[in-house]
């Protein structure tokens, strides 16, 4: 089947760009998040295709007055790969690998936002993991800090961004768990589980990235520290090891702050992280039960979905899954901000999370 993807250089195999290869939970996502200066008015946008599923589906989240507003949307693909819309959620790609832009208008939720990135993307390490014998992940992921523009209303009462509101996009494609979820065992003795933290933080004239992934023994499978200066191209981009100190918020699989240190020009770098504030991940579907990434809503579904964030639940596997913003300390450049992403699911020994649901 051919589609509009076709007339451009797009295409990875010798098939046309409807299809990706022949694994069924091949995806092609983009992600954005966003705050104001002092850490308030946080959103955020997730927008992902699964050709194999013929799905796409879409999700964007605001935070008001403590209060998560979400807004949830699916449709058949249609094996169209080239239509960033789902329902009342677009994305506009203005300049490739620098300006984008998001529109929302449904259910009570509107939103025009433009992210203008502050560097050249990073391109993080191929993710690549298995657990026993099946691959659980092989993606590539890119990411960018940047600022936005634009303006967000809820219910009728339009907000404009502050000056300097700033944030984070990524874009990853590949393999992960997608759609409806797998039930065969992985085999005798092999449990599941993953440990993942995200920290991309903006200070005044560069951008600090720093990822880990770690098997539940803390071992690490993927990880990377970079330093990005505003205007920096891909050469200029500097890497270095990273160390991350984190205790668990008490009940919970949730961060309560954290010490990162990492390798710079000028020597080891330790950067303090205050949250100022949560952000729930399920609003953007992940690890939702309803609005889990991929599964088939039919032709096309819209849902609205508002929480108070002091009545969610840390005891729950769908509201493990968090961004913290956060005022970050540098103890050689002063004060910046950034997102704390955390995500623990399973046994996880450094923490001593013995048991699959064991919480802090």
């Amino acid at each position: 089947m051919l589609t509009k993807g076709d007339d451009y250089p797009l295409h990875q195999t010798p098939e046309p760009v409807a299809y990706a290869g022949t694994d069924r939970n091949f995806y092609d996502r983009y992600f954005f998040n966003g705050y104001a200066p002092d850490g308030s008015g946080f959103f955020a946008v997730a927008f992902g295709i699964y050709p194999h599923l013929n799905v796409a589906d879409a999700h964007f989240s605001a935070i008001r007055d403590g209060v998560q507003h979400n807004l949830h949307a699916s449709r058949e693909l249609a094996m169209e790969r080239m239509d960033l819309q789902v329902g009342p959620i677009r994305i506009e790609i203005l300049e490739p690998l620098k300006i984008l832009r998001v529109s929302v208008d449904g259910e009570g939720l509107k939103a025009e936002l433009t992210f203008t990135g502050r560097a050249f993307p990073i391109e993080e390490p191929r993710f690549i993991h298995r657990i026993g014998p099946r691959t659980f992940m092989d993606y590539t992921r890119l990411t960018q800090n940047g600022h936005y523009t634009g303006w967000i209303e809820i219910d009728g009462v339009r907000q404009d961004c502050v000056p300097g509101t700033m944030g984070t996009r990524d874009r990853s494609w590949g393999v992960r768990p997608v759609g409806t979820s797998d039930q065969q065992p992985h085999g005798t003795g092999v449990v599941p589980g993953f440990f993942w933290q995200w920290t991309p933080l903006n200070f005044a004239d560069r951008s600090v990235f720093f990822h880990v992934n770690a098997d539940a023994k803390g071992n690490k499978w993927n990880t990377r520290a970079v330093i990005a200066a505003d205007g920096a191209d891909a050469a200029a981009q500097i890497d270095g090891d990273g160390e991350m100190s984190s205790p668990l918020a008490a009940g919970s699989r949730w961060p309560d702050g954290g010490t990162l240190t990492i390798d710079g020009p000028e020597g080891p770098e330790v950067l303090t992280f205050q949250p100022l504030g949560r952000f729930q991940m399920r609003g953007l579907g992940y690890t939702s039960p309803t609005w889990g990434h991929g599964l088939w809503h039919g032709p096309l579904a819209v849902e609205r979905e508002d929480f108070g964030l002091k009545q969610v639940n840390p005891g729950t596997m769908d509201n493990y899954h968090v961004q913290l913003p956060c005022k970050v300390t540098s103890d050689r450049h002063g004060e910046g901000m950034g997102v704390f992403e955390q995500l623990i699911i399973g046994p996880y020994t450094p923490f001593g999370l013995k048991e699959y649901l064991d919480v802090g």
